[in-house]
């Protein structure tokens, strides 16, 4: 009885002083074959603001823990925002880097070490990227499932007390230079969409705490690689018919006849 009571209390609190305020969004920026950045901001709500002065500060050590080995950083933008940014530098990259942040833990090492005071919930992340490379541009099929079940903030053994969707609001947007095409899969429960921005060039995904998120999109984006070997090509042929047609020394059969001429 006394153990149903202090959940209640404490159901009692979050709701009054919690309730929808935390905003996580996660975003991947492409701005070319070789460029882009893994962007996280966590922005709290004013009521977090007034009641919870130092939970960014408990939270920016541990963003930092995680993004600074990826050649990453986090700040704190203001008393509601904190940012963080990690460069990736190709396909393989990414995938390398989005899966330490989000899994800087081993599943099986979780329930065996102590977090330090602060540590963010852990959730596990799977990401896939599969590249085509058409010389001018590169098609990208992105694929990511996002287990998010640890974000529930109170729960039994088995079932979520609060429900999180409350709580926590969380997007995952991916921005690229010419725009994408999100695949909604067959199953999705309706009302379920994807919505867009910047004139169709970032698709955005509200995602669900507490439940596995999966999504999926294709997308192109500049290979400069390509471009400046096509540039150059070009270049090269150019010079090779200017010189052919500007440049070729003349015949003596047509020096004979200049000589005529000129006598």
């Amino acid at each position: 009885m006394l153990k149903k009571l202090r959940v209640l209390i404490v159901v009692g609190m979050v709701s009054l002083l919690l309730g929808g305020c935390v905003r996580s969004q996660v975003g991947i920026e492409f701005r070319d074959q070789t460029h882009g950045q893994i962007v996280g901001h966590i922005i709290l709500g004013e009521q977090m603001t007034r009641f919870g002065q130092d939970v960014a500060k408990e939270w920016l050590p541990s963003l930092n823990r995680r993004a600074k080995p990826l050649n990453g950083k986090a700040r704190r933008l203001s008393e509601r925002e904190i940012e963080v940014t990690i460069p990736f530098y190709n396909g393989a990259d990414l995938q390398n880097k989005f899966t330490a942040f989000f899994n800087p833990i081993a599943p099986s090492s979780r329930q065996k070490l102590d977090l330090p005071e602060g540590e963010l919930p852990q959730f596990s992340s799977d990401l896939g990227l599969t590249q085509n490379n058409l010389i001018f541009a590169l098609r990208n099929h992105l694929s990511l499932e996002l287990d998010l079940r640890s974000l529930a903030l109170i729960s039994t053994d088995e079932n979520a007390i609060v429900g999180t969707g409350n709580l926590l609001e969380f997007e995952f947007t991916l921005a690229t230079p010419w725009g994408g095409r999100a695949i909604v899969p067959e199953t999705a429960v309706e009302g379920e969409s994807v919505a867009t921005r910047d004139n169709g060039k970032v698709l955005v995904w509200t995602l669900k705490p507490g439940e596995i998120n999966r999504l999926e999109a294709v997308f192109w984006v500049p290979s400069p690689i390509g471009i400046g070997a096509a540039a150059i090509a070009g270049f090269v042929y150019l010079g090779f018919l200017l010189k052919s047609r500007f440049l070729t020394p003349s015949s003596p059969q047509n020096a004979g006849v200049t000589a005529v001429e000129e006598g």
